[in-house]
């Protein structure tokens, strides 16, 4: 008995919807990061992108645990002289909410070139609507 090894070729993806109401951020992105990798697939391989397309909508009523709205902070620095930008994570919800999720879910990715890869298929919307009903995605599963 051989053993099969997965090809990009030959990989089935789905299309995963996940509601991130009233969700807890670190939860939800390790859940989302698994999607994403495959790592809940029989055929997993590391060296391949096998993964799910996962859509995450309100992101916007995302849950953080403790006083984290106000401690925690987001960084952007420009390369330049004093071009360091901190915001707290309460002005990224107003400004850009998606930010949040898509952060906290490359940051569970390996550092490589196949994780930039697999972060293309996370779509994150701040409301209610997404514009991928024509891949009918599924709700996402509770074992992963």
């Amino acid at each position: 008995m051989s053993t099969t090894m997965p090809r990009n070729e030959t990989v089935e993806r789905e299309w995963f919807v996940v509601d991130a109401t009233d969700q807890t951020l670190g939860r939800l992105a390790t859940r989302v990061a698994t999607a994403l990798r495959g790592k809940h697939k029989v055929d997993f391989a590391n060296h391949v992108d096998n993964g799910d397309f996962v859509i995450v909508i309100n992101a916007e009523k995302i849950n953080l645990t403790g006083r984290k709205w106000e401690q925690k902070k987001y960084y952007n620095y420009s390369g330049y002289p004093g071009g360091l930008r901190e915001l707290s994570a309460a002005e990224v919800r107003e400004r850009s909410p998606e930010r949040i999720i898509q952060q906290a879910v490359k940051g569970m990715l390996p550092k490589n070139r196949l994780s930039r890869a697999v972060i293309s298929k996370l779509k994150v919307y701040g409301g209610s609507e997404h514009p991928h009903t024509a891949q009918q995605p599924q709700p996402f599963p509770a074992y992963i």
